[in-house]
This record gives C-alpha cells, sequence and structure tokens, in this order.
C-alpha cells in the first residue's frame, strides 16, 4: 500500500497518454501496428508502476543488476527507434515537398521579367 498516489497519478498519465497516441492517423496497418505497440507498452509500464519487484527479478534474470537500470536500457531503445522513425518521415515529407513544389512550378511557370536597366543609355 506504499506509495500508492505516486503509482496512481503514473498510472493515469500514461493511460492519457496512450490515448493521445492512439489519435495519430496513418495507414490502417501501421495504425494497427502502432496500437498494439502502444497497448503492450502501456500495460508493461502500468505493470512496472505497481509491480517494481517484478521489474527488478525480470532485470536480474537477464543479467542486469537494477530494475532501473532495465528501464532506462528500455527508454533508450524506444527513443532511438522514435528518433529513427522521425528521421525517415522528415525526410518523406521533404520528398513530397519538393515534389509538390515542382508540380506548382510546371503548372504555373513564372512570365520571364524584362531585365531591370540600372543605366538609362544615350
Amino acid at each position: 500500500m506504499d506509495q500508492i498516489i505516486i503509482k496512481s497519478i503514473l498510472i493515469a498519465v500514461f493511460v492519457l497518454f496512450g490515448l493521445m497516441l492512439l489519435r495519430t492517423g496513418g495507414s490502417a496497418r501501421t495504425q494497427a501496428i502502432r496500437t498494439l505497440a502502444l497497448i503492450l507498452f502501456l500495460a508493461a509500464a502500468i505493470i512496472a508502476v505497481i509491480f517494481p519487484a517484478l521489474v527488478n527479478d525480470l532485470a536480474v534474470s537477464v543479467g542486469i543488476g537494477r530494475g532501473a537500470d532495465l528501464l532506462l536500457y528500455a527508454f533508450i531503445i524506444v527513443f532511438i527507434g522514435n528518433s529513427l522513425q522521425a528521421a525517415r518521415r522528415r525526410s518523406a515529407q521533404s520528398a513530397q515537398i519538393t515534389q509538390l513544389a515542382r508540380t506548382l512550378a510546371l503548372q504555373r511557370p513564372l512570365e520571364p521579367t524584362a531585365p531591370a536597366q540600372d543605366h538609362p543609355q544615350p
């Protein structure tokens, strides 16, 4: 019954975070995979909050000294994966913007303007 306040707050934050992440778009398959992964991560986070000794036992069983270290390694992996996905998304968006700019340029070509004359000729 110890630390019930912080456990309740953490669980509520995890649930709210999960609900916010579920609202993002994407293809049906991508959305389904993202939803399943998110549900698994949220369930693991809630279990880790409720049963911290279980995280310690899992850490020891895989050769890590403490549960906190195991969580740190997991967060590093998730962070790197998220960073790679964001970089891939930025690259795809950049290519899409370039294609849109090219299409617009071909649809609306600019008329050439007369060269500016700085010095009138006598």
